[in-house]
């Protein structure tokens, strides 16, 4: 285990370099960034998506279902592939009729109703509340498993209440300030498109020493370690695939913070044509190195002692990598505040 007050240090650092990148994207503003880089950034941003679910609970579903874990990234990845071009038609509408949200975008559908921008409004709240709790869980539990901060007496709500009051003073003054769909957040925007190259890297580190792992194999066969030469059979697909296909693939359009990077901060004279190939070879990334990571959990964790939400975290913390350990902390951190 790494000490807690060491790993507070490192992510009270990693919010601080946020702030800055944050900081300077607005000083900068579009002026210091080509189009080639705004459409980069755009790419990115659209990483967003790929939040605690995808960093952490990918590779649980992997363990549990084997191939369940697959529409996660599927959906995502036919949209932008095979429905550009009603993304492109949704951008222009947006940028037409100078819609914020996707509360603004529906209502706008049926003659800019504000009683059904408000019900819009509510139903994303709301749904959006247990799913902020779950991403400030992911970080709180990341925390307990790789610091002694539980053994020295610390409590979980103490992990979360950081890192809730530093989202909210992040969002305040580089989120809401401003309003105007004809004045971006690229701060924002560029704090984002760089967190999502951190769990990037962080989880192919991951994969990759998980693939070390692997390669050096031949301990004691447990009973994880014998469902592992299973889980990923071809015939072992679930009831449920084609259902989570859909949905994943809905959430591109509908979740609030997905339309507003997608929709909302696209520039009007950036290539956002290149996310075509961008964002769903970044998913493809992701989708190769589940495999290994579950392998190599299943096959080098002892049974029983971590579940498979927590591979990523306990692979490298169990062979003794803490720098691995550190970074996929971040990776996941990042993953978590990017919601």
């Amino acid at each position: 285990m790494i000490n807690w007050w060491v790993l507070l240090v490192l992510s009270l650092g990693y919010v601080t370099v946020l702030f800055a990148i944050a900081y300077w994207g607005d000083s900068a503003g579009q002026s210091r960034l080509s189009t080639f880089s705004r459409s980069l950034i755009y790419s990115l941003t659209l990483a967003v998506y790929c939040t605690s679910w995808t960093f952490y609970g990918a590779v649980g579903t992997a363990a549990e279902n084997g191939w369940g874990y697959l529409p996660i990234y599927l959906g995502p990845m036919f949209v932008i592939s095979f429905g550009w071009p009603l993304i492109v038609r949704i951008v222009t509408i947006s940028k037409r009729q100078n819609l914020t949200s996707i509360a603004d975008f529906i209502a706008a559908r049926y003659g800019k109703a504000q009683s059904l921008a408000a019900l819009v409004t509510i139903i994303a709240t709301i749904g959006s509340v247990p799913y902020i709790a779950l991403q400030l869980k992911a970080v709180v539990g990341g925390f307990s498993i790789v610091s002694n901060y539980s053994v020295t007496g610390g409590a979980e709500y103490d992990t979360a209440l950081v890192v809730a009051a530093s989202l909210a003073v992040f969002a305040i003054l580089f989120g809401t300030r401003k309003i105007d769909v004809t004045e971006h957040h690229e701060g924002m925007m560029l704090a984002i498109a760089f967190e999502s190259v951190v769990k990037l890297f962080a989880f192919v580190a991951v994969g990759v020493f998980a693939v070390m792992l692997l390669g050096g194999s031949g301990g004691e066969v447990t009973e994880t370690a014998a469902r592992a030469d299973t889980v990923f059979r071809l015939d072992h697909v679930p009831d449920t695939f084609v259902t989570q296909l859909i949905l994943a693939s809905a959430a591109i359009f509908c979740l609030p913070r997905q339309f507003h990077v997608a929709i909302v901060e696209a520039h009007k004279d950036a290539n956002i044509h290149s996310a075509r190939w961008v964002f769903p070879l970044y998913l493809l990334i992701f989708t190769v190195f589940i495999i290994p990571v579950t392998l190599a959990g299943l096959k080098m964790l002892p049974s029983g002692m971590f579940s498979g939400d927590t591979f990523v975290l306990a692979l490298p913390m169990q062979h003794g990598r803490d720098w691995l350990t550190i970074l996929a902390f971040l990776g996941g951190f990042s993953a978590a505040t990017g919601m």
